[in-house]
C-alpha cells in the first residue's frame, strides 16, 4: 500500500529519491524515509509527516556537513501507511537492523512477525519500532555472515505473508537487493543507472524501460546492470517494457488536483477502452485462452472485486442476470475465499481490480482457479500480478490513475465488463446481430454524452456549496440505482470524510429512517423506471422527515422533479448508458464538496492507492 523506490548510479541519489517519492504520495502515506549506503555505512533519515518534512531534515544536515553532500550514489526510499504500529518516526521506514549492516523497506504484511520477532529477540536482536517490517532487517541480519544472497534467501524462507523489499547492505554499498511476494515491484533499467519502485511514475524522469520483478525472484542490481534469480537461484532473463505514455498522464496539467482532471479524463478513457474492441457492430475482445465455446457453457457469474471495483460488480450483476438468464451474484473478494464459494468448470469469475495488485482480490483468484472456474480480470496495469495469474485478461487502456479516489477506472471498468456481457449474450443466443448492433451504437455514443455533461459543471459546484457543511448524507436508490448508490456514497465519505451511507431505498422503513431529522441530505437515484414510482414514495416518505433531497432523474422524468427540493437531471440515453452517465454528475459532487471543505482530495487521509495487504 505504500511506496517504494531505490537508485543505483553515479548522481546524487537524495534529490532522485526524494522526487521519485514525491511521484507515489498518491498511494497514500503518513510517514517517509530514505536510507543511503556509503564508504561510512548506511545511514538513515526518517520522519513521521510528508515527504517536505524529509527534504528539509536531508537538506539541513547537508548544510552542516557540506562535505557529505553528494556523497551517497546508491539508496532506498519508502513511504509508509501504518498497519502495525502507529505513525511515528521509529515506525517509519527505512528500518536498519541493529548490527548497522542491513537496511529494509517493506510492502505488506508478515503475518508471522511476532513468531519470529520472540525468536529473534531470544538470540539478541533488539528492536525499536512496533512495525512487523523491522523483523525483515533483523532476520536477515540475523543470517547474514558476508553472503546477502543466502541472508535474504534463508529470511525469506521464513516470511509468511505478502511482501515486496528493497535491501541495502554496508558491506556492499554499490548494490540494492529487491524481492517480491504478493506485492508489486518494478525495475526501471538506465544508462550507467537502474532503479527499483512500487509503480511507474517515480522512475519516468529517469527511464522508461522496465520490467516487473516475478514472484519470489530477487533482483540485484549495481550501477553497471540487474541480476535476476528465480527462487532456485537460477538465473533469469526478462523482456522489458517500454512505457510510451506521456509523463504529463501523471501530472496534474493545470488541474488544481488529479481527481477533477481524472473526472475530465473519462470520455477519452472510455473511448480508449470500448473504441479498439469494436469491429463493424461486432465486439472482439481478443481472448486468449477462453474460448467462444468456452464462454457458451458457462453457467454462471461471480463478479469480485473491493471497493470501488466491487460496485462495478453490484451495477452490472443485474444487467448480466437480464440479459443471460443464469445466476450472477457480485461478491467482495475479502469475504469470497472464505465464504467456500460454489463454484466449478461451468462458472466465469471475473476479477476486477484497478491497480491488479490488490492483495484480497488477488487471493480471490487464486481460490477461484484452485476451485476450477474459468477466470477473467479486468485491470489497468499491464502485466500485474492479477493479470498476470488470470487464465485471460482484460486491460481498461485507461491510463495512469493518480487521485486515490477513483473515477475514470470506475468508469472503465463498468463499460468493459458491459461489452463482456454483451459478448456472452451474442454467443449464447440471449440477443440477436440487431440488438447486439444497437447496444454497440449505445456505447459509443457514451463519451460524447459525458463530453456535452462535463461542460456543464456549474449547478453541481451550486448544489456542493448549498451542502458541503451536511453532517450526514444518505443515498438511495433501487436495483441498479442502489447500486450506484453505493459508489457515490463512497466517493463523497473517503475524500470530505462526511458521513455518508447508501441504503436500498425499499429497506428505508426498516430502521435506517429513523436517522432521518431536519436538514438531512438525502440523495436519491431515480433512473430506474420500473421501481419509479416506488422511489417517488421513498422521496416522500423522508421529506415527511424533515429531508432535503436532490434527485437524480432521467430526461423526461417531471414526476419526480416536483417532489424533490433539486434535481440532476440526465441527457436522454438508453439503459445501458445510464450507469455511466448517473455515476459522473454524483464524482462532481463529491469532488466540489471535498474542494469546499479544504481536503486533501489526491491523497484522502487513512486512504491508500493500491491495497497490498490483506
Amino acid at each position: 500500500m505504500c511506496g517504494i523506490v531505490g537508485y543505483v548510479g553515479n548522481k546524487p541519489a537524495s534529490g532522485i529519491l526524494l522526487d521519485a517519492l514525491e511521484k507515489l504520495e498518491y498511494r497514500g502515506y503518513d510517514s517517509a524515509g530514505i536510507a543511503f549506503a556509503g564508504r561510512d555505512g548506511i545511514k538513515v533519515y526518517k520522519t513521521c509527516g510528508r515527504i517536505k518534512q524529509l527534504r528539509e531534515i536531508i537538506a539541513e544536515e547537508s548544510k552542516s556537513d557540506s562535505s557529505r553532500d553528494g556523497e551517497f550514489t546508491v539508496g532506498i526510499g519508502h513511504t509508509r501507511w501504518a498497519t502495525h504500529g502507529r505513525p511515528s518516526d521509529n515506525n517509519a521506514h527505512p528500518h536498519c537492523a541493529h548490527s548497522g549492516k542491513v537496511a529494509v523497506v517493506h510492502n505488506g504484511i508478515i503475518e508471522n512477525y511476532l513468531e519470529l520477532r520472540a525468536f529473534l529477540e531470544a538470540h539478541g536482536h533488539t528492536f525499536s519500532s512496533d512495525t512487523d517490517s523491522e523483523v525483515v532487517s533483523e532476520l536477515i541480519d540475523y543470517y547474514y555472515s558476508g553472503d546477502p544472497v543466502s541472508a535474504v534467501r534463508r529470511a525469506e524462507m521464513q516470511l509468511k505473508g505478502s511482501y515486496a523489499l528493497g535491501i541495502l547492505f554496508s558491506d556492499y554499498p554499490w548494490q540494492i537487493m529487491a524481492i517480491r511476494k504478493d506485492g508489486p515491484l518494478i525495475v526501471g533499467l538506465g544508462k550507467d543507472e537502474n532503479m527499483i519502485a512500487s509503480d511507474i511514475p517515480a522512475l519516468l524522469k529517469h527511464t522508461r524501460d522496465i520490467f516487473r520483478l516475478g514472484e519470489r525472484e530477487l533482483a540485484i542490481l549495481t550501477k553497471d546492470g540487474v541480476t535476476v534469480m528465480d527462487s532456485y537461484g537460477e538465473r533469469i532473463q526478462h523482456e522489458f517494457e517500454h512505457i510510451d505514455w506521456d509523463i504529463d498522464a501523471a501530472e496534474k496539467c493545470g488541474y488544481p488536483h488529479f481527481m477533477i482532471k481524472e473526472i475530465m479524463e473519462q470520455p477519452d478513457a472510455i473511448m480508449k477502452t470500448i473504441g479498439p474492441r469494436i469491429h463493424d457492430g461486432k465486439i472482439d475482445l481478443g481472448l486468449k485462452h477462453i474460448s467462444e465455446e468456452d464462454l457458451k457453457g458457462i453457467t454462471s457469474i461471480k463478479i469480485v472485486g473491493c471497493g470501488s471495483a466491487y460496485h462495478v460488480g453490484m451495477v452490472e450483476k443485474y444487467y448480466m442476470r437480464h440479459l443471460l438468464g443464469i445466476p450472477v451474484d457480485a461478491e467482495l473478494a475479502s469475504e469470497f475465499r472464505y465464504d467456500s464459494p460454489i463454484i466449478d468448470e461451468h462458472t466465469l469469475v471475473i476479477i476486477i481490480s484497478q491497480s491488479g495488485e490488490t492483495l484480497d482480490t488477488l487471493y480471490g483468484l487464486r481460490e477461484a482457479r484452485k476451485r476450477g472456474a474459468r477466470v477473467i480480470s479486468i485491470v489497468n496495469v499491464v502485466a500485474s500480478s492479477i493479470a498476470n495469474e488470470s487464465e485471460d485478461v482484460l486491460y481498461t487502456w485507461a491510463g495512469p490513475e493518480i487521485s486515490v479516489a477513483t473515477t475514470k477506472a470506475y468508469s472503465t471498468q463498468l463499460v468493459l465488463i458491459q461489452l463482456l456481457s454483451l459478448h456472452m449474450a451474442y454467443i449464447k443466443g440471449t440477443i440477436d446481430e440487431k440488438q447486439l448492433s444497437a447496444s454497440v451504437d449505445e456505447l459509443m455514443a457514451i463519451p460524447k454524452m459525458l463530453s456535452d455533461m462535463l461542460k456543464k459543471v456549474e449547478p453541481i459546484q451550486y448544489l456542493a456549496s448549498q451542502y458541503f457543511n451536511s453532517q450526514d448524507v444518505f443515498f438511495i436508490g433501487r436495483n441498479m440505482d442502489y447500486s450506484l448508490s453505493l459508489e457515490a456514497s463512497l466517493k463523497l465519505k473517503e475524500i470530505s470524510y462526511i458521513h455518508s451511507e447508501a441504503y436500498a431505498a425499499g429497506e428505508l422503513k426498516h430502521g435506517s429512517i429513523s436517522l432521518i431529522e431536519d436538514g438531512t441530505l438525502v440523495i436519491a437515484l431515480c433512473t430506474y423506471r420500473p421501481l419509479l414510482e416506488k422511489m417517488v414514495s421513498n422521496i416522500k416518505e423522508v421529506k415527511a422527515r424533515g429531508a432535503k433531497v436532490i434527485a437524480v432523474i432521467n430526461h423526461d422524468d417531471d414526476e419526480t422533479e416536483n417532489v424533490a427540493d433539486h434535481v440532476i437531471r440526465l441527457p436522454e440515453c438508453g439503459t445501458l448508458s445510464l450507469p455511466s452517465l448517473t455515476i459522473v454528475p454524483l464524482q462532481l459532487f463529491a469532488y466540489y464538496i471535498a474542494s469546499l471543505k479544504g481536503c486533501d482530495i489526491d491523497k484522502p487521509r487513512n486512504l491508500a492507492k493500491s491495497v497490498t495487504v490483506e
